[in-house]
């Protein structure tokens, strides 16, 4: 068997690419399908194997304004030719989902949100009262959606990364979704006996939805130094807030992220995430969190065991949160304890099962639920 795996696009290491570098082993003979490909930007275990990017990889400035080309997307990703594989798999938090898999070959949609842009967080990414061309990318995005809806049906079957996810799926997309969280290392990520320090961390990439400035208030009113860890479009925006208690670093290897989680007071999330796995490696390091109580924090946040959840959107209900595990003894066994359900090997089992069942569930579309 061959199969064609297509994945959004290979700029970074994110937690889509985490995702993916644990998806390739466990299926058979795998071609990786992508928008973009930067050469170096993500893992050796990912770019072992063979890796076709579209047409628009070849587009001017291509590299560091990928986004310009949005309107492009769906296009770029139906012109993959996939005949000739015998399983077509999606890693999709944008359009990977509506790649078009060969007559009668099965879909297994792996997707970590149907698009944030185009459906809940539109106006966190485009605020009306600052975006220029706001009119015609309101067009943009509404296209993209009619077309996202429009496409929910290509995959024979959908995985969520979490329950939050699996309800987007059924709202937006009139379709059934298992949930398999994403695996994480908590092999690798686990604590030390140094004593924990002042700082607060936070880590992911710097655009809207992760609400960073959030987190860069919080640690200000209460007067605590804060690490993000991260790059992306808002970084300059982020810089403009930040005091000198606020550092802003990128590309950090694994073993000083771990550092990090190991010495911090306390992980913050202030965005609603659709699972998060900086968080569970960071209470796999025994760091307590702070997380806003909405999405993927539910499946990975016991509340008073191994963080704090807080409903109250913005800095103050932030700011509460950590000042709340600044008066709870927090216990590393305990808090470690949550992030184990997650390791890597309950991912590949639970990944396996569903490619193998979906290999002998006969054409695309038996039995799924109907396009709204």
């Amino acid at each position: 068997m061959k199969t064609a795996v297509v994945h959004d696009w290979l700029n970074g290491m994110r937690g889509g690419e985490k995702v993916l570098e644990r998806i390739l082993p466990l299926v058979p003979d795998p071609t990786i399908f992508t928008l973009f490909h930067v050469p170096g930007s993500v893992s050796a275990e990912i770019e072992q194997y063979p890796i076709r990017a579209s047409f628009l990889n070849r587009l001017p400035f291509s590299r560091r304004h990928y986004r310009r080309y949005l309107p492009l997307f769906p296009r770029a990703v139906e012109s993959f030719d996939l005949s000739g594989f015998d399983l077509v798999v999606s890693s999709s938090h944008c359009v990977a989902k509506g790649a078009l898999a060969p007559e009668g070959v099965p879909h297994l949609c792996y997707c970590h949100t149907p698009v944030r842009y185009a459906w809940d967080q539109f106006d966190d990414y485009f605020p009306r009262a600052t975006t220029r061309l706001f009119r015609l990318k309101k067009i943009v995005i509404d296209r993209l959606q009619a077309w996202d809806r429009a496409t929910a049906g290509r995959p024979t079957r959908y995985l969520a990364n979490s329950a939050a996810v699996a309800d987007r799926i059924r709202r937006h997309y009139g379709r059934s979704a298992d949930v398999v969280a994403p695996p994480v290392d908590v092999d690798f990520f686990h604590g030390s006996a140094n004593p924990r320090e002042e700082f607060l961390l936070a880590v992911g990439s710097l655009v809207p939805y992760k609400r960073h400035e959030v987190a860069i208030e919080a640690a200000r009113r209460l007067g605590r130094p804060l690490v993000v860890v991260g790059k992306g479009p808002e970084e300059r925006r982020l810089r403009a807030l930040a005091a000198s208690s606020v550092r802003i670093v990128a590309d950090l290897d694994k073993e000083s992220l771990r550092d990090l989680y190991r010495r911090c007071f306390a992980f913050v999330q202030p965005g609603e995430e659709d699972f998060g796995i900086s968080l569970v490696e960071a209470v796999s390091c025994g760091a307590p969190v702070a997380a806003f109580g909405r999405g993927g924090a539910r499946d990975t946040v016991s509340d008073g065991v191994n963080g704090v959840l807080y409903v109250e959107e913005g800095a103050d209900g932030l700011a509460r949160a950590i000042e709340e595990i600044g008066r709870r003894r927090f216990d590393y066994t305990a808090v470690r304890a949550a992030a184990l359900p997650f390791a890597r090997e309950r991912f590949a089992r639970e990944f396996a099962n569903a490619v193998a069942e979906l290999s002998g569930a006969g054409a695309p579309g038996e039995g799924r639920a109907r396009n709204p």
